[in-house]
């Protein structure tokens, strides 16, 4: 274990849009359902003091900024789609890390497939 502090976490959990991602034709003629989730390392111990938006990640814009990214970007691979999520959240200089996890709701697969995802964690250049 290092010596580093435990960063304090913003969850958003299911923030789902419609997009055009994936690697076949079809899925860049028709939107496609995607399900988002972010844990976003932040120090919100000036939040919780303060009781006031301005010292925090403001979630809501931070969620229309992600539905941005799925709504109005194309992309081939999920993993494209969740690199341009990690770097919208880390322009934001307090968010110090972020893990983002991007699924297809209903992947083009012959299998029985519930969903197929990603999970990517990026943190702010050194």
């Amino acid at each position: 274990m290092s010596g580093a502090p435990m960063a304090d976490v913003i969850e958003i959990r299911g923030l789902r849009a419609l997009g055009f991602i994936g690697a076949l034709p079809e899925e860049q003629q028709r939107r496609q359902p995607f399900e988002v989730d972010l844990d976003v390392e932040a120090d919100l111990s000036a939040a919780g003091s303060s009781d006031d938006l301005d010292d925090t990640i403001d979630y809501g814009a931070l969620c229309a900024n992600v539905e941005a990214v799925l709504t109005d970007e194309r992309a081939a691979l999920m993993e494209r789609v969740a690199q341009r999520i990690a770097e919208v959240v880390l322009a934001d200089e307090r968010a110090l890390a972020v893990t983002v996890t991007v699924r297809k709701l209903r992947p083009p697969v012959p299998q029985h497939l519930d969903t197929s995802g990603i999970r990517i964690r990026r943190e702010q250049p050194r």
